[in-house]
């Protein structure tokens, strides 16, 4: 597998923010990405990282006028509140019978999972004018090579298992019933205070249950009473009456699971046919090529309709640079899911025409969601949600054959940003604190962000970045096509020092990361 590399552009101070629409308050580091590979981005989207075409960025979180926390949904957990019914009900009632729902969804407040890379600053982003050739490796100066060089695999995996230990459902199949990360095992003893008056139902207390079923059970009691009683001819024994009574019993409703929405039979006469198809990113993949015309089409009508771009903002170019153009290099492993890793165009066919599309990337232990678009028309579908909840869906189906993925990434979680508070609303869910980058149960941070919008999750105070960088000298760097530790780079680089730069770079991007992508110096 080659190494990614990428060009670190340093940060960008005093640009427009697009949530707030501070003139000068928004602060990012940024760089380039010739190419990555996908444990290395899900690597850097650990530590607050996320990409926009070939362009990756982090937000300054204690500078930035609006941060931007990265946010996690526990998608082996994940249950549909009332809101994601309706949806699902929604799409389901269009499909099958056509049924169109009056006036605008109130369940979409804005385009999900599209703000956080529209606003970042294109012009920012200028490509890189190194060649092909300069970033093509030819050989690795071994000259004063650090040593244990070959710790690096076996390091990459601590934060994987930091996340398992962390997560302790990464082995654990949606459908069974688990203790969710967070709470209790069943094992300890739970104990409910009553509630306060007008605060909800008493746990301390059995669950309510219908009048009709309570009657039920009442009548067989009283034809239970003599410990014998005849059914259908033939005598019930004492063994049998409990049997017959436990089953008199209602069951306990279990909520009903996104598949019960998403993959629920249709009638025969439906009146239309929704296909969702999952395309890698890719102009030599014939499903990419051949609805490439129409998917760039249904994008320039989007960002025209929802975002007011001119069509010289949105065109082919546009579309390629944006959501086309990925650093990501395809993989597949034994134990990943069979559509392997890399980015997609999970598109929605309907009735034989694009109506959305969902651009994700598939990374070791998540689906991480890059922007979606969709036809404007369609609107009353609450497309952004309903994409999510696919998503999510999804991610649970890759974690039958890919057991380590299991979480869903929605991007950046804005507190401070009214409308950016969407995302919290898939549960459970988590966010990465921005100095120890460790995750933290959403219900836990809400607290502190109402009191300051940048916030420190982990409360424990000794807590430090246990990816820090510790050994600048062990940063790798591509030069002149070689491959060499900035320790040696640095005794042979002419002119002003870079070290504050490389310093910065292998501070945002963590010491295993460092170590294994090639930070490219001309």
């Amino acid at each position: 597998m080659p190494a990614a590399v990428v060009e670190y552009k340093g940060w960008k101070e005093g640009y427009r923010c697009g949530y707030c629409a501070s003139e000068r308050g928004k602060v990012s580091a940024g760089m380039w990405a010739h190419s990555m590979t996908v444990q290395d981005y899900q690597d850097l989207i650990d530590r607050g990282w996320r990409r926009s075409g070939k362009y990756v960025y982090k937000p300054i979180m204690n500078q930035t006028c609006c941060p931007q926390y990265t946010i996690r949904c526990q998608a082996l957990h994940f249950q549909t509140s009332k809101s994601h019914k309706k949806v699902l009900k929604k799409m389901l009632k269009f499909i099958s019978k056509g049924d169109v729902s009056k006036g605008v969804s109130e369940e979409e407040p804005m385009d999900s999972h599209i703000e956080d890379v529209v606003t970042c600053d294109f012009a920012y982003k200028s490509e890189s004018h190194a060649s092909q050739s300069e970033l093509t490796p030819l050989s690795v100066d071994h000259t004063e090579r650090v040593e244990d060089e070959d710790k690096d695999a076996g390091e990459t995996k601590e934060e994987v298992n930091a996340q398992q230990v962390e997560s302790g459902s990464l082995q654990i199949c949606a459908h069974k019933d688990t203790t969710v990360t967070g709470e209790p095992s069943h094992s300890a003893k739970i104990v409910h205070a009553p509630p306060k008056p007008g605060k909800g139902a008493d746990l301390s207390k059995p669950p309510c249950r219908k009048a009709k079923d309570i009657r039920k059970e009442r009548k067989l009691q009283k034809l239970l009473q003599n410990q014998t009683c005849t059914f259908e001819g033939s005598e019930l024994q004492a063994g049998d009456q409990v049997f017959l009574l436990q089953n008199s019993k209602s069951k306990t409703n279990q909520p009903k699971t996104i598949e019960d929405f998403v993959f629920v039979s249709l009638p025969d006469d439906a009146q239309h046919k929704l296909e969702v198809r999952l395309v890698p990113v890719s102009f030599e993949d014939p499903q990419f090529k051949s609805s490439f015309n129409q998917s760039a089409t249904l994008f320039a009508k989007y960002q025209m309709a929802i975002h007011k771009d001119t069509p010289s903002d949105c065109g082919e170019n546009e579309f390629t640079r944006f959501l086309c153009n990925s650093p990501l290099e395809a993989e597949n492993a034994p134990n990943g899911p069979e559509c392997g890793y890399g980015s997609f165009h999970q598109q929605y066919w309907l009735d034989g025409k694009i109506i959305a599309v969902g651009v994700i990337d598939i990374l070791p232990y998540c689906v991480s969601s890059v922007y979606l678009y969709y036809d404007p028309d369609y609107s009353f579908l609450s497309l952004g949600v309903y994409s999510a909840l696919r998503e999510i869906a999804f991610t649970r189906q890759l974690h039958e054959k890919a057991p380590d993925l299991c979480f869903y990434y929605m991007g950046f979680y804005i507190h401070s940003c009214p409308k950016m508070r969407y995302k919290g609303q898939y549960r459970p869910s988590d966010l990465l604190c921005p100095e120890t980058y460790v995750w933290t149960p959403i219900e836990q941070c809400l607290p502190l962000l109402e009191h300051s919008k940048y916030c420190r999750f982990n409360q424990d105070v000794k807590a430090v970045d246990e990816g820090r960088i510790k050994e600048l000298g062990r940063v790798r760097v591509l030069h002149k096509r070689t491959v060499m530790p900035y320790s040696v780079y640095k005794k042979r680089r002419k002119g002003p020092s870079d070290e504050a730069n490389v310093q910065q770079y292998a501070s945002l991007v963590g010491q295993t990361c460092s170590e294994r992508m090639l930070l490219f110096r001309s």
